[in-house]
């Protein structure tokens, strides 16, 4: 894990318009582009199925605050947390993945 302060600042503030988070320009700083990307495709596939947060929450095993976060860039995911929304919701999330990640191990 990262030490001192890489994770003091949330992802959506690292973008150039942070309220336009997860569609703001985020340059210089790749790690939050890769949480954008994730925050996009995973705002994408619960509107596409119609879930709510709390049915996402039920259906991953993920707390529903923990989703609400990861959606507006306000905290940085763990692989734990991305691979319980991949497979419960049954979608790469992680930018560039062809299908969930715990499928290929």
């Amino acid at each position: 894990m990262p030490g001192g302060t890489q994770r003091s600042t949330t992802p959506r503030d690292l973008a150039a318009d942070p309220d336009a988070w997860p569609h703001a320009t985020v340059l210089g700083h790749p790690q939050a582009r890769v949480v954008q990307a994730l925050a996009r495709a995973l705002g994408a596939r619960l509107e596409e199925q119609g879930l709510s947060l709390r049915q996402a929450a039920t259906l991953t095993g993920v707390n529903r605050q923990a989703i609400v976060n990861l959606l507006g860039g306000i905290s940085w995911p763990d692989v734990v947390t991305v691979s319980l929304l991949e497979d419960g919701l049954g979608v790469a999330l992680w930018p560039g993945a062809a299908s969930p990640a715990s499928a290929e191990c």
